[in-house]
């Protein structure tokens, strides 16, 4: 990715290229030209950006490099499905998923190598914590993949917690979603989290993305064994928080629900679930769980399934069954990892 002693320009925002641009004696209007090559033009060079002054052109490329990467590594699933290996600006390798689907085509982004909470069920959980990712890092997933022009959805819920990584993922979103940059409707976009307070409420006022909370049990107890930050932030305060904030009806709230066999499904959910939820106007997404080595969770049947989603939609609860995508190539849900490439 360059001479590592360079900062890059690739991931800044227009008010940060308007300081860079500032510094160095420029014009104001060329912080504009340069987010149009970056993220318009999808320039791999300062030296193709020839609406800048030769001179300008050299200054910049004398401190910065662009700062992208394309994959190291890419498979392909059966179904479709495509993950992306990325080594990161500071060396930590992470994956990113391309899920095709009919009129849809969605790209699970990470904003973490590794993950520092360790949720029982999760493969990415198990590997531990390499390093925060970069605004850089996190928009080239989107930026260097081939179907980058297919992409029409984007969730951070690749590996990492968005929310212990805040205000990469927030400019990330901005960069995303601004007229300067991909332009792309924040209805498309949907940010993953366990319950991290308060940049959770920063990006409920900062944006107005869709917002997805890693449920799977209503129960503090039973929640606390399988999600350790439970005892740092509540699912009571997590939901108080949502609660708090006067949700338009464009923007939607989800609760992801991995169901364990024999562990969180029954009646007594299904009632406490209702209960916890009243007053949210949201969906709960239902999804199988995809075996880890070493966990002794279990999936249940097809049946059992759909009997839960019929429990809960008969308390009014919107519920969906989300097909699993990618598991052949370890690129379903809690399944990304890159703990075999740490030392490569």
């Amino acid at each position: 990715m360059g001479n590592n002693q360079k900062d890059v320009l690739f991931g800044k925002t227009l008010s940060q290229l308007e300081a860079i641009v500032k510094e160095l004696g420029m014009q104001k209007y060329t912080a504009k030209q340069i987010a149009s090559w970056l993220y318009r033009h999808h320039v791999e060079s300062i030296e193709q950006m020839n609406n800048l002054s030769k001179a300008n052109r050299d200054k910049l490329s004398a401190l910065f490099d662009i700062g992208i990467s394309n994959p190291v590594r890419i498979q392909t699933s059966v179904d479709g499905t495509k993950k992306y290996l990325f080594r990161s600006l500071n060396g930590s390798f992470i994956e990113a998923a391309y899920i095709p689907d009919n009129h849809r085509s969605t790209l699970c982004i990470s904003s973490q190598a590794g993950c520092r909470f360790g949720c029982m069920f999760c493969m990415t959980g198990k590997q531990g914590f390499q390093g925060q990712l970069s605004t850089g890092d996190i928009l080239n997933q989107v930026r260097s993949i081939p179907e980058r022009e297919q992409i029409s959805n984007i969730v951070y819920m690749g590996m990492g917690e968005p929310f212990d990584n805040p205000e990469p993922v927030m400019q990330s979103i901005e960069l995303l979603t601004s007229d300067y940059g991909y332009g792309m409707s924040p209805r498309r976009i949907t940010v993953s989290t366990i319950g991290i307070i308060p940049a959770m409420e920063v990006f409920l006022e900062q944006s107005s993305c869709h917002l997805a909370v890693s449920l799977h049990s209503p129960f503090e107890e039973e929640r606390k064994r399988i999600m350790p930050v439970e005892n740092a932030h509540s699912l009571a305060e997590v939901l108080n928080t949502i609660k708090s904030f006067s949700i338009d009806r464009q923007r939607r709230i989800s609760f992801e629900y991995i169901v364990f066999k024999d562990l969180n499904h029954s009646e007594r959910h299904v009632k406490a679930l209702a209960k916890i939820l009243n007053g949210i106007r949201c969906r709960i997404n239902l999804l199988r769980y995809h075996p880890v080595p070493g966990i002794e969770f279990e999936s249940p049947s097809d049946e059992v399934m759909e009997r839960f989603k019929e429990a809960l939609e008969g308390k009014g609860i919107i519920t969906t069954i989300r097909r699993s995508r990618g598991q052949d190539i370890s690129a379903a849900c809690g399944l990304l990892s890159t703990k075999e490439y740490r030392s490569t």
